[in-house]
């Protein structure tokens, strides 16, 4: 959910966590009075339906053991919040050199995207990968770092070829 937070909208936020704890519970094939049983009636199954419309909102507490009740990581329960991009922070594309990629160990994560994204562009002329403003940002969450910075990243890594 680009440019959400949790304050400033919170009936929007309070309805995206219950769509999310929705889809959980969907996933697991599980009726709210199968979570309500199951969970020794931790779970009620009016309670977790008001979650799920957004109208109660649920704590944190309460949220880590309904995670653990449904066997997911907390954070599968919240919509993801990022803060939109400033246009000038995203680069449109970066050009990556496939030889140095291909000589780092430690770059797989990145080298198994890169491989994705020319695939499905068939581009296999396997010297350089041009890599466009969407999936820079993609990339930048590969590389754990923000989008502004991936290009700058990716020089110190010296995987940009020489300009």
């Amino acid at each position: 959910m680009t440019g959400m937070s949790p304050d400033g909208d919170s009936l929007v936020y309070r309805k995206e966590v219950g769509r999310r704890i929705r889809d959980i519970r969907r996933q697991r094939k599980l009726s709210l009075q199968d979570v309500e049983g199951e969970s020794k009636q931790e779970f009620k199954a009016s309670v977790l339906g008001a979650y799920e419309r957004g109208e109660r909102a649920i704590s944190v507490p309460r949220l880590q053991r309904l995670a653990r009740f449904y066997g997911v990581p907390v954070d599968q329960l919240l919509p993801v919040v990022e803060e939109p991009p400033t246009p000038a922070a995203v680069e449109e594309s970066v050009t990556i050199d496939l030889a140095q990629l291909d000589s780092r160990d430690d770059m797989k994560t990145m080298d198994r995207y890169l491989r994705s994204i020319r695939l499905q562009r068939q581009d296999f002329n396997g010297k350089v990968v041009t890599v466009r403003r969407d999936d820079v940002r993609a990339l930048a969450r590969v590389l754990g770092d923000s989008a502004g910075r991936v290009g700058d990243y990716l020089d110190e890594l010296g995987l940009r070829p020489p300009k």
